[in-house]
């Protein structure tokens, strides 16, 4: 089985679609989606449409995807993620909102060998950034692979007597662990944080036991112009060409 992994596509519509051309001249099964399909971005409808058009196999929300909905309150977002939540719960049609809505909350087992999550598997809207973080995130993972976003930083995680290790290409396809559990983050289609502004995401080979992190360019300056135009904050455009 081979999966595409999406985490974070934020309503960009460019960077998803620039994805899905890019995965599919690599060849995938099925999709596992790991939440927030909106927020940030000037196109939340395209981008729920064209994530649910792909039938995920399993699919979690995000806490930007609750706001959205209208399920949470914005209050622990900055001025710019506040703004663009409200734009997006204002703009979304009941419809759509309804599906943000039904969207699951993670962690979701896909098999016995992945689980999903877009914070941690403890607690859906934490930020794994540190290595204690990690660490209690796998003594909470039940699968030997458990994938998680939110942070739009890829990062890899495994107990140091069974590691991740560097694959055929070093730097941009894991060697998954004989044994697990491991903790992989793939970064996030729609807003990277990690330095690199083209669009990130993963493919999970079950059957190789690897992972491979993968980067799209896109037209960062049509999604830049469509946020202007959308009158969202400034630098919800600017960080994009940034990767941050």
């Amino acid at each position: 089985m081979r999966y595409l992994v999406l985490a974070d596509i934020h309503a960009n519509l460019q960077a998803l679609e620039a994805v899905l051309a890019d995965a599919a001249t690599k060849g995938y099964d099925e999709v596992l989606v790991l939440g927030d399909l909106v927020g940030y971005g000037a196109d939340p409808v395209a981008a729920i449409d064209t994530t649910l058009a792909l039938s995920p196999v399993a699919i979690v929300r995000g806490n930007h995807d609750k706001v959205c909905a209208g399920l949470s309150p914005a209050d622990g977002f900055n001025d710019a993620a506040r703004a663009s939540a409200e734009w997006t719960l204002k703009t979304l049609p009941d419809a759509h909102r309804d599906l943000l809505a039904t969207l699951p909350c993670g962690p979701t087992v896909v098999s016995e060998a992945v689980e999903i999550c877009h914070g941690a598997p403890f607690d859906e809207d934490y930020y794994v950034f540190e290595v204690e973080d990690a660490e209690r995130a796998l003594e909470a993972t039940s699968a030997r692979l458990c994938l998680f976003g939110h942070t739009h930083v890829p990062a890899a995680y495994a107990p140091v007597d069974d590691p991740i290790l560097p694959g055929k290409s070093a730097g941009t396809e894991l060697r998954l662990p004989a044994r697990g559990p491991a903790l992989v983050n793939v970064g996030s289609v729609g807003q990277p944080r990690d330095g690199d502004p083209r669009a990130a995401y993963g493919l999970l080979d079950l059957a190789q036991g690897t992972l491979q992190l993968c980067r799209a360019a896109y037209d960062i300056a049509e999604a830049q112009a469509r946020i202007r135009r959308a009158g969202l904050p400034e630098w919800l455009a600017a960080r994009l060409a940034r990767g941050q």
